[in-house]
């Protein structure tokens, strides 16, 4: 969700060369593979800054994108998106599946040099679960049964009954309890000053500007080759496109037409490498389902058939991408394919308003009840370009079924803080990652709607809880299908999201970098394995 003030350049070159080596006039980078060389950095461009670097604490990008590289967790996913060892060397599962004994690595050490040990681990598990901590986080690990510590490099978790997603949820970041143990972690210094076990280590945060992080020479994966990871806040994306060029960036999410209308120039491809891939997200437009006006299923059925996905698709995204019916990825298993999702039909928007009591329209052309139009705002965050594009086609088509809507555009920290966390909103259009483990009791169990929980709008269903309860307390994938199918059926008929696209990734990266390769995990997944080779090395 997931942004942040402008970024002033002559502010950022003042920080970036007391961070930096000198710096040399870039040349285009040659295309062989070259000998891999400590050093260098890589400046990436992100609309949105962190919200805090306390991971349990967000549930925004921009503070999983940087804490990513601060903290890991006990497992993680491969290129393949199979789950592998990461602070666990290895584990066992009993036969009945219930319970899960992590082996730890030995020799891990925080960034302040003190060793990782279990200790760390039962904390992390501790803390989420405890009711003071406004974590999002905390479902998964509650439905441990016994969690326990037998030795130092030894953590144990019984569940007591079938969790399919347990092995998953311990891929959460790791916290250092000899920093937290017995301390407010809402109040705590690791918010601005974290420490943890990962390839990078926080150096300074210019606030509204700029993270720098130096590499963790002791890292147990060995050291990161690329030095410093510089995490630039532009919160405008065609200022950011202009960095890019003028070679103030070396990495940033391309919109459509800086894709393919932009950057096709020899100059451009000599300096860049492109890449495209389906993200594993979706955009959708929510609706405050506490609100008067769509409490009513008729009404937010009468929006999605007034809205032309494949317009959006087609206008906002220039085809790259595909439309979205349900919280799934086309073409993984949880995906129902056969859905009957509304379509597009203007005829049928008019009608359910209608229905719901929607006759009349003033003099400016606009639905009227009781003496009120049919207007209200949706909103979205400052810098992303394709959602607001997204929000002005609905607007426009929901104007020719009689339905006034305003835009408003918010500053990333304050569109969290001041209308999401308090629930200060009529409508919105916002995306959410899809994680590789079909498991959505987060966004939509009807326990979630608490302050700082994912189910902001309100959505509850005794039915989806129950599937998802289902889904998540079996290890039968057939069964897990068919809970995630009815579930999409249910959301189809709903429409507490009109859910929109599946956009495809489209980063560019500067040519001097190596070692990267795409997977269907991205091309993030082995950012320590990225080099330049020294001749070529900028800072």
């Amino acid at each position: 969700m997931k942004i942040g003030l402008i970024a002033c350049l002559c502010l950022f070159v003042i920080a970036l060369l007391s961070s930096c080596t000198d710096k040399k006039t870039p040349t285009p980078a040659a295309r062989t593979a070259g000998t891999p060389a400590y050093g260098d950095a890589i400046v990436i461009g992100s609309i949105g800054e962190p919200s805090t670097l306390v991971p349990i604490l967000a549930s925004d990008s921009a503070s999983s994108d940087v804490s990513g590289q601060i903290y890991n967790g006990l497992v993680r996913y491969d290129k393949n998106l199979k789950l592998e060892p990461e602070l666990a060397e290895s584990w066992d599962i009993s036969a009945d599946g219930l319970t899960i004994t992590f082996h730890l690595r030995k020799g891990v050490t925080w960034h302040d040099g003190q060793p990782f040990t279990s200790r760390d681990v039962l904390y992390t598990y501790r803390v989420t679960i405890d009711p003071k901590t406004p974590t999002a986080y905390a479902e998964n690990f509650k439905q441990v049964k016994k969690a326990e510590a037998p030795d130092a490099y030894t953590f144990r978790v019984t569940y007591s009954k079938p969790f399919a997603p347990a092995l998953e949820s311990w891929s959460q970041a790791m916290l250092p309890a000899h920093l937290l143990e017995g301390k407010d972690i809402t109040k705590s210094e690791l918010a601005r000053h974290p420490v943890g076990t990962g390839p990078y280590r926080l150096k300074e945060w210019i606030a509204g500007q700029q993270l720098v992080l130096e590499s963790n020479h002791h890292y147990f994966e060995g050291r990161p080759w690329i030095d410093r990871y510089v995490y630039r806040i532009i919160p405008d994306s065609s200022t950011m496109y202009m960095e890019l060029k003028a070679g103030g960036l070396d990495y940033m999410g391309l919109s459509p037409v800086q894709y393919q209308r932009q950057t096709n120039t020899p100059e451009f491809l000599s300096l860049f490498n492109k890449y495209r891939y389906p993200v594993s997200a979706y955009t959708y437009l929510g609706y405050n389902l506490r609100h008067p006006l769509f409490r009513d299923k008729r009404v937010r059925q009468a929006i999605a058939s007034a809205i032309n996905k494949d317009e959006i698709v087609q206008g906002v995204l220039l085809g790259m991408g595909q439309v979205a019916h349900g919280p799934y990825k086309p073409g993984t298993w949880p995906y129902k394919a056969d859905l009957r999702d509304l379509g597009y039909n203007p005829e049928r928007a008019r009608k359910l308003l209608t229905e719901a009591g929607w006759k009349e329209k003033n003099a400016a052309g606009f639905l009227v009840k009781d003496g009120r139009p049919f207007s209200f705002t949706i909103l979205t965050n400052q810098g992303n370009d394709l959602r607001l594009k997204t929000a002005l086609i609905i607007q426009q088509r929901l104007k020719d079924v009689g339905i006034q809507v305003k835009i408003r555009v918010v500053e990333w920290a304050s569109f969290l803080k001041n209308f999401i966390d308090k629930g200060d909103f009529e409508a919105l259009v916002m995306g959410w990652t899809i994680p590789p483990d079909p498991d959505i009791f987060d966004v939509w169990h009807s326990s979630k709607t608490g302050p700082k929980e994912l189910n902001f709008i309100g959505f509850k269903n005794s039915e989806v809880d129950r599937l998802i309860e289902q889904g998540r307390s079996t290890f039968d994938l057939a069964e897990r299908k068919r809970c995630y199918f009815r579930i999409q059926e249910i959301l189809a008929d709903e429409q507490p999201y009109t859910f929109l696209y599946v956009p495809d990734a489209l980063p560019a990266v500067s040519a001097r970098f190596r070692g990267i390769e795409p997977a269907p995990a991205g091309i993030m997944y082995n950012f320590i394995k990225w080099y330049v080779p020294k001749e070529e090395q900028r800072y």
